[in-house]
Protein backbone atom coordinates (compact mmCIF):
# COMPACT_ATOMS: atom_id res chain seq x y z
CA UNK A 1 0.00 0.00 0.00
CA UNK A 2 1.41 3.17 -1.06
CA UNK A 3 1.59 6.10 1.41
CA UNK A 4 -0.32 9.18 0.29
CA UNK A 5 0.47 12.53 1.68
CA UNK A 6 -0.25 16.16 1.43
CA UNK A 7 1.59 19.81 2.67
CA UNK A 8 -0.14 22.57 2.35
CA UNK A 9 1.18 26.10 0.72
CA UNK A 10 0.68 29.38 2.18
CA UNK A 11 1.40 32.67 0.85
CA UNK A 12 4.40 33.39 2.79
CA UNK A 13 5.72 29.45 3.47
CA UNK A 14 8.72 28.64 2.72
CA UNK A 15 9.25 25.38 4.15
CA UNK A 16 6.88 23.26 2.36
CA UNK A 17 9.31 21.88 -0.16
CA UNK A 18 11.78 20.56 2.44
CA UNK A 19 8.77 19.52 3.93
CA UNK A 20 7.83 17.14 0.97
CA UNK A 21 11.17 16.40 -0.04
CA UNK A 22 11.43 14.42 3.78
CA UNK A 23 8.22 12.75 3.02
CA UNK A 24 9.37 11.70 -0.38
CA UNK A 25 12.76 10.53 0.23
CA UNK A 26 11.76 8.39 3.71
CA UNK A 27 8.07 7.22 2.06
CA UNK A 28 9.47 6.56 -1.40
CA UNK A 29 6.47 8.20 -2.92
CA UNK A 30 5.27 11.51 -4.09
CA UNK A 31 4.21 14.30 -1.60
CA UNK A 32 1.14 15.80 -3.07
CA UNK A 33 1.31 19.60 -3.08
CA UNK A 34 -2.04 21.62 -2.29
CA UNK A 35 -2.65 25.19 -2.56
CA UNK A 36 -4.46 26.95 0.81
CA UNK A 37 -6.69 28.38 -1.58
CA UNK A 38 -7.98 24.84 -2.71
CA UNK A 39 -11.60 24.47 -0.66
CA UNK A 40 -10.77 20.53 -1.01
CA UNK A 41 -8.11 17.83 -0.24
CA UNK A 42 -6.82 14.88 -2.45
CA UNK A 43 -8.91 11.72 -1.81
CA UNK A 44 -7.43 9.04 0.69
CA UNK A 45 -4.69 10.54 1.99
CA UNK A 46 -2.47 9.04 5.00
CA UNK A 47 -0.90 11.71 6.22
CA UNK A 48 -0.84 16.67 5.78
CA UNK A 49 1.36 18.49 6.35
CA UNK A 50 1.44 22.06 7.22
CA UNK A 51 4.94 23.83 6.95
CA UNK A 52 7.00 26.01 8.49
CA UNK A 53 7.29 30.10 7.30
CA UNK A 54 5.84 33.20 7.33
CA UNK A 55 1.91 32.60 6.20
CA UNK A 56 0.80 36.11 5.14
CA UNK A 57 3.99 37.83 6.25
CA UNK A 58 2.68 36.89 9.98
CA UNK A 59 0.17 39.70 9.78
CA UNK A 60 -2.13 40.09 12.68
CA UNK A 61 -0.69 36.88 14.61
CA UNK A 62 1.19 34.06 13.08
CA UNK A 63 -1.17 31.47 11.55
CA UNK A 64 -3.98 33.10 12.10
CA UNK A 65 -4.60 34.16 9.07
CA UNK A 66 -3.90 31.23 7.45
CA UNK A 67 -6.25 29.59 9.54
CA UNK A 68 -9.07 31.05 7.81
CA UNK A 69 -7.74 29.53 4.23
CA UNK A 70 -10.31 27.45 2.57
CA UNK A 71 -8.37 24.29 2.84
CA UNK A 72 -8.33 24.39 6.43
CA UNK A 73 -11.63 23.44 6.41
CA UNK A 74 -11.27 20.40 4.69
CA UNK A 75 -7.89 19.89 7.00
CA UNK A 76 -10.19 20.58 10.56
CA UNK A 77 -12.42 17.74 8.65
CA UNK A 78 -9.59 15.68 7.57
CA UNK A 79 -8.48 15.56 11.26
CA UNK A 80 -11.92 15.08 12.50
CA UNK A 81 -12.34 11.57 10.77
CA UNK A 82 -8.45 10.34 11.58
CA UNK A 83 -6.30 11.71 9.29
CA UNK A 84 -2.74 12.25 10.86
CA UNK A 85 -1.93 16.14 10.82
CA UNK A 86 1.63 17.50 11.24
CA UNK A 87 2.25 20.91 11.46
CA UNK A 88 5.96 22.48 12.01
CA UNK A 89 6.95 25.93 13.22
CA UNK A 90 4.47 28.19 11.45
CA UNK A 91 2.42 25.21 10.75
CA UNK A 92 1.91 24.74 14.72
CA UNK A 93 1.09 28.44 14.73
CA UNK A 94 -1.55 27.74 12.50
CA UNK A 95 -3.10 24.70 14.04
CA UNK A 96 -3.53 26.41 17.46
CA UNK A 97 -4.99 29.10 15.55
CA UNK A 98 -7.50 26.74 13.99
CA UNK A 99 -8.42 25.35 17.22
CA UNK A 100 -6.65 21.70 16.47
CA UNK A 101 -4.50 22.08 19.01
CA UNK A 102 -4.69 24.45 22.85
CA UNK A 103 -2.56 26.95 23.39
CA UNK A 104 -0.95 29.56 21.57
CA UNK A 105 2.63 30.67 20.12
CA UNK A 106 3.73 33.64 21.30
CA UNK A 107 6.93 36.17 20.48
CA UNK A 108 10.52 34.70 21.84
CA UNK A 109 11.01 35.78 25.24
CA UNK A 110 13.90 36.92 24.58
CA UNK A 111 12.62 39.15 21.81
CA UNK A 112 14.95 37.09 19.03
CA UNK A 113 14.40 35.27 16.21
CA UNK A 114 16.33 31.93 17.31
CA UNK A 115 17.55 29.31 14.88
CA UNK A 116 20.21 27.01 15.89
CA UNK A 117 20.15 23.39 16.80
CA UNK A 118 18.84 22.83 20.04
CA UNK A 119 18.39 19.23 22.32
CA UNK A 120 14.77 18.04 22.58
CA UNK A 121 13.62 15.20 25.42
CA UNK A 122 10.94 13.00 24.00
CA UNK A 123 7.96 13.05 26.26
CA UNK A 124 5.80 10.64 24.80
CA UNK A 125 7.30 7.73 22.53
CA UNK A 126 3.87 6.24 22.25
CA UNK A 127 2.20 8.27 19.35
CA UNK A 128 2.08 7.37 15.89
CA UNK A 129 4.42 10.06 15.10
CA UNK A 130 7.16 9.13 18.00
CA UNK A 131 7.22 5.46 18.16
CA UNK A 132 10.57 4.93 16.88
CA UNK A 133 12.29 7.10 19.43
CA UNK A 134 12.55 5.84 23.51
CA UNK A 135 10.70 7.63 26.16
CA UNK A 136 13.44 9.84 27.35
CA UNK A 137 15.69 9.90 24.86
CA UNK A 138 17.82 13.40 23.09
CA UNK A 139 17.75 14.51 20.44
CA UNK A 140 19.26 17.15 18.37
CA UNK A 141 16.40 19.39 16.09
CA UNK A 142 17.06 22.51 14.42
CA UNK A 143 14.51 25.20 15.32
CA UNK A 144 14.42 28.72 13.19
CA UNK A 145 11.39 30.79 14.82
CA UNK A 146 10.62 34.27 16.47
CA UNK A 147 7.51 33.34 17.57
CA UNK A 148 7.61 30.05 19.61
CA UNK A 149 7.12 30.23 23.11
CA UNK A 150 4.17 28.28 23.48
CA UNK A 151 1.59 29.37 26.30
CA UNK A 152 -1.74 28.09 27.92
CA UNK A 153 -3.34 28.50 31.12
CA UNK A 154 -1.78 26.13 34.15
CA UNK A 155 -5.70 23.80 33.84
CA UNK A 156 -4.95 23.33 29.91
CA UNK A 157 -0.65 22.56 30.71
CA UNK A 158 -1.72 20.17 33.67
CA UNK A 159 -4.76 18.53 31.85
CA UNK A 160 -1.47 18.11 28.72
CA UNK A 161 0.82 16.70 30.69
CA UNK A 162 -1.38 14.18 32.79
CA UNK A 163 -2.95 12.88 29.32
CA UNK A 164 0.71 12.69 27.51
CA UNK A 165 -0.10 15.01 25.08
CA UNK A 166 3.35 16.66 25.58
CA UNK A 167 5.53 15.13 22.49
CA UNK A 168 8.72 16.75 22.83
CA UNK A 169 10.06 19.09 25.52
CA UNK A 170 13.32 20.98 25.06
CA UNK A 171 16.07 19.98 27.29
CA UNK A 172 17.26 23.75 27.52
CA UNK A 173 15.12 27.21 27.70
CA UNK A 174 14.82 28.14 24.06
CA UNK A 175 11.94 30.68 23.75
CA UNK A 176 10.39 31.08 27.01
CA UNK A 177 8.30 28.03 26.41
CA UNK A 178 5.59 27.09 29.05
CA UNK A 179 7.27 23.89 31.12
CA UNK A 180 9.86 24.20 27.92
CA UNK A 181 7.17 22.54 25.91
CA UNK A 182 8.22 22.08 22.08
CA UNK A 183 5.80 20.00 20.46
CA UNK A 184 2.21 18.95 21.57
CA UNK A 185 -0.40 16.05 20.56
CA UNK A 186 -4.30 16.40 20.26
CA UNK A 187 -6.51 14.27 22.64
CA UNK A 188 -7.03 11.51 19.77
CA UNK A 189 -3.24 11.45 19.02
CA UNK A 190 -3.33 12.04 15.22
CA UNK A 191 -2.65 15.64 15.04
CA UNK A 192 0.92 16.96 16.26
CA UNK A 193 2.47 20.11 16.41
CA UNK A 194 6.08 21.52 17.35
CA UNK A 195 8.39 23.78 16.70
CA UNK A 196 11.53 22.39 15.58
CA UNK A 197 12.02 21.37 12.67
CA UNK A 198 12.46 17.45 12.26
CA UNK A 199 12.25 17.70 8.09
CA UNK A 200 15.84 19.34 8.30
CA UNK A 201 17.48 16.39 10.25
CA UNK A 202 17.11 13.55 8.13
CA UNK A 203 19.96 12.67 6.67
CA UNK A 204 23.44 13.17 7.75
CA UNK A 205 24.26 16.01 5.28
CA UNK A 206 22.01 18.00 7.15
CA UNK A 207 24.07 17.58 10.16
CA UNK A 208 22.37 14.72 11.63
CA UNK A 209 19.54 12.36 11.31
CA UNK A 210 17.29 12.47 14.31
CA UNK A 211 14.43 14.12 12.56
CA UNK A 212 13.87 10.66 10.88
CA UNK A 213 12.18 8.72 13.44
CA UNK A 214 9.47 10.69 13.35
CA UNK A 215 8.40 10.45 9.27
CA UNK A 216 9.45 7.01 9.89
CA UNK A 217 7.09 6.27 12.27
CA UNK A 218 4.25 7.67 10.81
CA UNK A 219 4.57 5.82 7.86
CA UNK A 220 5.56 2.72 9.49
CA UNK A 221 2.12 2.86 11.63
CA UNK A 222 -0.16 4.03 8.72
CA UNK A 223 1.06 1.70 5.91
CA UNK A 224 3.56 -0.64 7.70
CA UNK A 225 6.49 0.43 5.52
Amino acid sequence: MAFRSAVVTFPGSNCDRDLAVALEKISGTETIRVWHGDAELPDNLDFIGLPGGFSYGDYLRCGAIASRSPVMQAVVAAAARGVPVFGVCNGFQVLTESGLLPGALLRNSGIRFVCREVSLKVENAQSLFTSGYEAGQHIRIPVAHHDGNYHADEDTLNRLEGEGRVAFRYAEDVNGSARQIAGVLNAAGNVLGMMPHPERAIENTHGGTDGRALFESAIRGLVGA
